[in-house]
């Protein structure tokens, strides 16, 4: 297949993008105590600043123009989707269990597809709707280990009030990604990139003075220059052509593929093992995933 191609061909685009999302989460485990978690955000996006300044030097003073006048749209953009929504779930983390974290993360579709009427009057089918209810209960499966009436029994934590509030800033995120300024990808990435960088520069600084240093090592190069390169670059180069060939609430829906691919990854690097349920969920996942994008695709042929 060529670059072409790949480049047009949006579920291949956010399948990508959702197994580098999942590799870092990997790799945040991985490095826990050796890495402290803002140096890692803060040096994913200042690496990846300086990465693309060098790639997109053209690109930037052919959009200086477009940038200048859409400069409060491109804030609003990095201060949702590159700073905003990584240090909530950091914070959220802090007081709340991991499987809480996970179910109401899996709600980004909904909360994309509720923006997406909100702000842009757009529709959403049943086929669509029901989509993304399957792949739901997919997440659910996973989460629960096979026994979904144990959400029933999930306590809320202080931290949950903060990963609703990421959930609703990557939704928000996602659904204004639609209205972007027209401008080369590059230029997009690099303008946010730095945007975000510096609004997580001073939480970067207060958490080092706090004795949060990143421990010199293989281990940490390693790490920092894959979240740079990789879920950082990649995966948002991706993910922003993704929404614009398939639209905010079909490109939301590939989130519920993280625990799949984050369960896989965790047997293959973690020696963790696969269970019943995981297959079970993958399954479920896969076909709301299928009906929803089936429905996008009908949908599309119509108005065409």
């Amino acid at each position: 297949m060529s670059l072409s191609r790949l480049w047009n061909s949006a579920y291949f685009l956010l399948t990508t993008t959702v197994l580098l999302w999942s590799g870092n989460f990997i790799v945040g485990r991985a490095v826990d105590g050796i890495v402290p978690p803002i140096a890692l955000a803060f040096w994913r996006w200042a690496g990846g600043t300086l990465i693309l300044l060098v790639l997109a030097r053209g690109h930037l003073r052919a959009d200086l123009p477009a940038i200048k006048r859409h400069l409060p749209m491109l804030l609003l953009l990095s201060l949702l989707g590159i700073a905003g929504f990584n240090t909530l779930v950091y914070i959220g983390l802090h007081g709340t269990t991991a499987v809480n974290a996970l179910l109401m993360q899996s709600a980004i579709p909904m909360v994309t597809l509720l923006f997406s009427f909100l702000l842009l009057g757009q529709r959403t089918s049943l086929p669509q709707i029901a989509g993304v209810a399957i792949s739901l209960a997919g997440v659910a499966t996973i989460a629960t280990r096979g026994r979904p009436q144990d959400i029933l029994a999930l306590a809320l934590n202080p931290g949950d009030a903060w990963i609703v509030a990421a959930v609703t800033v990557w939704g928000l995120y996602t659904t204004l990604l639609t209205r972007r300024p027209a401008m080369h990808p590059l230029s997009l990435l690099t303008v946010i990139f730095t945007m975000g960088a510096l609004i997580l520069l001073p939480f970067y600084v207060r958490e080092y003075l706090q004795g949060a240093r990143i421990a010199a090592g293989v281990p940490s190069v390693l790490a920092i220059g894959y979240v740079i390169v990789l879920p950082g670059i990649v995966a948002n180069f991706f993910y922003n052509r993704g929404v614009e060939l398939v639209g905010a609430g079909t490109a939301s829906l590939f989130i519920h593929l993280m625990p799949v691919f984050g369960t896989l990854l965790a047997v293959a690097f973690l020696g963790e093992r696969v269970h019943a349920f995981h297959l079970a969920g993958i399954m479920l996942i896969g076909a709301g995933i299928g009906l929803a994008t089936a429905a996008r695709r009908r949908a599309a042929a119509k108005t065409s």
